[in-house]
């Protein structure tokens, strides 16, 4: 098992780290940063299973796992 952060304010919402998730943990989230984009936020966390897919995605390197 896994767990995964998403830096809140370096996220722009590009939907990388969704869209190669295998287990489908993190979904757009709906609310704003500071900088106003919709961040991502990991709906489902306990499904982690710590591959580090969505981290190896993000051009922000907004997301850190842990295993």
């Amino acid at each position: 098992m896994g767990k995964v952060e998403i830096l809140q304010e370096s996220c722009k919402a590009c939907g990388y780290c969704v869209k190669f998730c295998p287990r489908d943990v993190l979904a757009l989230g709906k609310e704003v940063n500071a900088k106003g984009y919709l961040y991502v936020v990991a709906e489902k966390a306990e499904e982690c299973i710590g591959c580090a897919m969505c981290a190896q995605m993000c051009p922000e390197a907004a997301i850190e796992v842990w295993r």
